[in-house]
């Protein structure tokens, strides 16, 4: 079978979310396994390994793809933003998209009509 790279978040679920069909459609692993290689263009291995995941977990959400949002920002919030993703381990992007998450859903809440 084709050796190639790991796939995207969006592609791992597909793949994972097409493993529960199969096996929801009443296949084995092993049969729904070697659909998926054929599919996929991957090991029976890697395939049993996205059926296994599918059995354990069943269906798993498809993440939305991301997409290049530029903003300028004050230096100093700027920096802020960098550190603060540094002391978390995390990216710049995540700590970012969080935060205005947070920030719309607190607007959204705020305008909604009281009972």
């Amino acid at each position: 079978m084709v050796r190639g790279e790991r796939v995207d978040g969006i592609e791992y679920a597909r793949r994972v979310n097409t493993a529960a069909d199969l096996v929801a459609a009443g296949l084995s692993a092993l049969a729904a396994a070697r659909v998926l290689a054929g599919r996929y263009e991957v090991s029976v291995r890697q395939a049993r390994r996205y059926v296994e995941q599918a059995m354990a977990a069943g269906r798993v959400e498809v993440p939305e793809a991301n997409v290049v949002f530029t903003v300028k920002l004050p230096g100093s919030l700027a920096e802020r933003a960098r550190a603060h993703a540094r002391a978390g381990d995390a990216t710049l992007s995540s700590v970012v998209a969080r935060a205005l998450a947070e920030f719309l859903q607190r607007e959204d809440l705020g305008k909604r009509p009281g009972p």
